[in-house]
């Protein structure tokens, strides 16, 4: 049968369920927002949105698009909830407004509260979905500000994380909807569109740039459209295609003039000089032109507008071309054209040059005299010039790449401390065997992990992190959020590690601030001799037992009730007193300091008794691989010096260590390896016996009563 921790917990994996996420406004509550001139609309079938439209533009159609996140981009926030904002774009992909509607960020629940998560939300309005956003950071050298292009947000400080959360949340919705309904084009996966090299030139003759696929080619037959048009009203109503099936309706010919090869072959020299300089910085020129008895433009052309029967789209979205009204002569050794062009794509349209575009020719045929029957056919020229002849531009780090190279003197530091603690640990002996080294080692290191990696990194794990990822894994998300927070991923990972080596110690006793400052109060307390408690060890027993059951009903919470969850985690005071260094409303700072007082009687109280993460910890603390923490076989029989000086209790009377209670404090190693201070080896050496300077450890379960 199993024990009853491991029935528990085969229980909670039964019980997680995903939690299905929607929207929270209605049509009514989206109009009592949007005041005249604006009007906002139903729904639409296709996507979660609701048009906008204009009193003073009645005929123009929607001139933007509101959404809630939620709908469109359900990204887990730091605490495993997607948060939901309101968010409205106009028909060019500039942003109107962002709300918050709802959020479940610890930091700004109770602990900032919400205002500066609304004022940061504030800064997107004016801005554009063309635009690069980013947050800038406290902690890396990135400015807020920006240019045409790029925009750089103020960030929050101590919610960092969080908000490049929010940054996600809003770019990835409003550009799914300004692909879908504004006409962007997919930036595809290399990021930035990329662009021609102006040092690549390959002076080559016509007929090569067609073979090589420079300029795409598409020839179509009087007998391939007569194919096309079977069983359509158009079928046979061209008789010059049924004279003549083998003979040419349309040659159509497309060349990307921005890369030199192409353009200056097609332009010649000059007139590519001259086109470069027309064009503004990322847009494209293309040439088109037709061959046969269907022309690509006739005399009915409007300049300066698209060609009539070609259309271009990338990644199935629309692209839209217009006429540069730029004279340019044939190619030399080109066909005879009976219409060429050569077309404006505007940088806004996302057009990437080096991935494959289509081209889509519409062949009309009439059939009848006095109301003929008008039918379409299309055919497609796919064109994808040849990729050496372009570069990308640095791709723009995603955005938890940009929180890792903020953090870095931090990850640094933090690195070498988490190295020196392996290093000790590893070798415990030494640092241990002179108790005014250990202590003095052992402050240092509390003040670095309560100062350094609690208060100013902001490194303090918390039941938080399970909770969240147990939310996030129920609504099938993955945890990628945690990447947001590269000090506490760190800390984590070490600490993982740290399970299979040394067992739950490590973190609860060197790495959790909050326990870093309980055991200061609890050095004060004692040299102002404070009366000390210390509970009978069945009482202890049962009070221990409680981390669990918070623990079990914090899972619990999580994946059935999560509101629920979000107070339960208050349980456990890290926000209040390291996230926001006591900057928080009187319960919660009360609690803090309640619990902090009651480990100044008895001690590291939280830790040992209430705190649900410390559970977690010893849970993990059993994949614990040694029991390196030596002992000799007197350690118990008859000697109790050890146990009696332990203030975690982890010692039994057997002389055995209890992993699950230790916090390797170290203390125990050095009365062991101190010939000073070892009961046994000043017996040995009050009797006249000779010992070894380091006896042979035995280990904790080889020990006997």
């Amino acid at each position: 049968m199993l024990p009853p921790i491991r029935r528990l917990f085969a229980l909670l994996l039964l019980v997680l369920c995903a939690c299905a996420q929607a929207g929270d406004l209605t049509l009514e509550a989206l109009q009592r927002r949007f005041q005249p001139p604006l009007h906002v609309q139903p729904q639409l079938n296709d996507l979660p949105v609701w048009p906008l439209t204009s009193e003073l533009e009645p005929e123009a159609g929607p001139v933007g698009y509101v959404f809630e996140s939620i709908d469109l981009a359900p990204i887990p926030g730091f605490e495993g909830t997607p948060m939901n904002l309101l968010v409205a774009i106009d028909r060019k992909g500039g942003f109107i407004d962002v709300e918050v509607l709802r959020q479940h960020e610890p930091v700004f629940l109770s602990g900032l509260g919400e205002a500066p998560l609304k004022e940061f939300v504030q800064q997107y309005a004016g801005k554009s979905l063309k635009q690069e956003i980013t947050v800038s950071s406290a902690y890396g050298n990135t400015r807020a500000g920006g240019s045409e292009t790029r925009v750089v947000l103020d960030g929050v400080t101590k919610a960092t994380a969080s908000v490049r959360i929010v940054n996600q949340t809003v770019l990835a919705a409003g550009l799914a909807v300004a692909r879908a309904k504004l006409g962007f084009a997919d930036p595809g996966a290399r990021g930035p569109t990329a662009r021609a090299r102006a040092d690549l030139y390959e002076r080559l003759d016509f007929a090569t740039l067609v073979k090589r696929g420079l300029i795409g080619h598409l020839r179509v037959t009087h007998a391939q459209a007569e194919k096309l048009f079977a069983g359509t009203d158009g079928e046979g109503a061209d008789e010059g295609a049924l004279a003549e099936p083998g003979g040419t309706l349309v040659d159509l010919y497309v060349g990307y003039l921005n890369a030199p090869t192409v353009g200056r072959a097609v332009l010649g020299d000059a007139r590519y000089a001259d086109l470069m300089n027309k064009l503004e910085d990322g847009q494209h020129a293309l040439w088109l032109a037709t061959a046969g008895r269907v022309a690509l433009i006739d005399d009915q052309f409007v300049p300066g507008t698209p060609p009539p029967a070609l259309s271009l789209t990338q990644s199935g979205l629309p692209v839209e071309m217009r006429d540069l009204v730029f004279e340019h002569p044939a190619p030399d050794g080109a066909p005879a054209f009976n219409a060429s062009g050569v077309f404006r794509v505007y940088a806004q349209a996302g057009l990437d040059p080096a991935r494959p575009m289509q081209f889509t020719l519409t062949l009309t045929r009439a059939k009848g005299m006095m109301l003929p029957r008008i039918t379409h056919q299309t055919v497609t020229l796919d064109y994808r010039p040849e990729a050496a002849l372009f570069v990308y531009p640095p791709e723009p780090p995603p955005e938890w790449l940009v929180a890792w190279a903020g953090r870095w003197p931090d990850l640094l530091a933090i690195g070498l401390a988490l190295a020196l603690l392996s290093a000790v640990l590893a070798r415990p002996d030494w640092m241990a065997r002179d108790a005014r080294r250990l202590t003095l080692f052992r402050n240092a290191f509390l003040a670095f992990t309560l100062i350094f990696i609690g208060w100013y990194a902001q490194g303090q794990l918390s039941i938080v992190q399970i909770t969240g990822a147990i939310k996030t894994l129920a609504a099938g998300q993955n945890l990628a959020s945690f990447l947001y927070d590269p000090v506490s991923l760190l800390i984590i990972a070490f600490t993982v590690v740290s399970f299979f080596v040394w067992g739950r110690g490590t973190f609860c006793g060197w790495l959790c601030p909050f326990g870093a400052l309980q055991e200061f109060v609890a050095i004060a307390a004692q040299k102002l001799r404070v009366p000390q408690i210390r509970l009978p060890r069945g009482v202890a027993r049962v009070l221990d037992r409680g981390r669990y059951a918070l623990l079990a009903a914090l899972v619990l919470s999580a994946a059935l009730a999560p509101r629920l969850a979000e107070s339960m985690v208050e349980v456990e005071p890290f926000k209040t007193a390291i996230t926001v260094g006591f900057d928080r409303s009187w319960p919660y700072v009360a609690w803090a300091v309640g619990l902090l007082a009651a480990g100044a009687f008895s001690y590291k109280f939280f830790c040992r008794f209430l705190c649900p993460l410390g559970a977690a910890m010893t849970l993990g603390g059993k994949l614990r691989r040694l029991d390196w923490l030596t002992r000799r076989a007197e350690c118990g029989q008859p000697c109790q010096t050890c146990r009696h000086r332990c203030q975690y209790d982890a010692i039994e009377r057997s002389g055995a260590i209890r992993y699950d209670d230790c916090f390797q404090c170290l203390d125990c190693v050095g009365i062991h390896a101190d010939p000073q201070r070892c009961a046994p080896v000043l017996l040995y050496m009050k009797k006249g016996r000779t010992v070894a300077p380091f006896p042979v450890p035995v280990r904790a379960a080889d020990a006997r009563p």
